[in-house]
């Protein structure tokens, strides 16, 4: 039996330990992304969420799909901070555009003749 160490047992280490750490690096950015988005749209239970994920990945995925559901939601009684702003920032911007659109017709209708 020859147990000698060849150039082509090196490599297939070689690609086996990037395999290892890519799983690791993939592992970690799922564990990592419910509590990052919890805590990005400042969901009032984000720790929980970031702990559930870590759970989660640590017991086989098994929580971790509903802490990522639950990044997702808002509690009852509670408003989302970023939600209301794009709707008050989508509204008022709406009133402007209906108001520039209208001044427009006005002057275009304005300089037009009309025929009975």
């Amino acid at each position: 039996m020859d147990s000698s160490f060849g150039v082509l047992d090196a490599f297939a280490f070689v690609v086996f330990a990037v395999l290892i750490l890519v799983g690791v690096v993939i592992v970690v950015s799922l564990g990592k992304l419910p509590g990052q988005l919890a805590h990005k749209w400042k969901h009032p239970q984000a720790g929980a969420i970031n702990a559930m994920s870590w759970i989660g990945i640590a017991t086989g995925g098994l929580l971790w799909p509903i802490a990522f559901v639950w990044a997702f939601t808002t509690p009852s009684g509670t408003k989302s901070p970023t939600i209301n702003d794009d709707r008050q920032r989508g509204s008022a911007g709406e009133r402007d555009v209906a108001a520039i659109s209208g001044n427009a017709l006005r002057q275009v209708s304005g300089n037009k003749e009309t025929r009975s």
